[in-house]
């Protein structure tokens, strides 16, 4: 996948933690989500499972997203990751990840 800005949605499980963020290098964020490279959130609460993501032309827009979705209610959020992902599946997977390990 050539870099891009995108917005992606983390969980820990299917209506478990989310985690918003926002990235040039979606599936490099990913995989830095998932081996706890970078501290905090994410590896505290075992948030590693990509259930969303819209990319963008541009870095604004893509920050001006997250924004958005970060104030938005929990169920609203939730709606939006089963409107595209239903199964919640693991979307890394599609774009050349392998799956998540849940950690413990």
């Amino acid at each position: 996948m050539q870099k891009q800005p995108a917005v992606y949605i983390l969980a820990s499980a299917r209506h478990g933690t989310l985690y918003i963020g926002v990235t040039s290098d979606l599936l490099g964020r990913v995989h830095q989500h998932r081996e706890s490279l970078i501290k905090g959130f994410s590896s505290r609460y075992g948030v590693s499972r990509l259930v969303y993501y819209e990319c963008f032309d541009d870095m604004i827009s893509a920050i001006t997203r997250e924004k958005q979705l970060t104030k938005w209610r929990r169920d609203w959020k939730l709606n939006l990751i089963e409107a595209s992902n239903p199964g919640w599946d693991d979307l890394a997977e599609g774009l050349g990840l392998g799956p998540a390990i849940p950690k413990r």
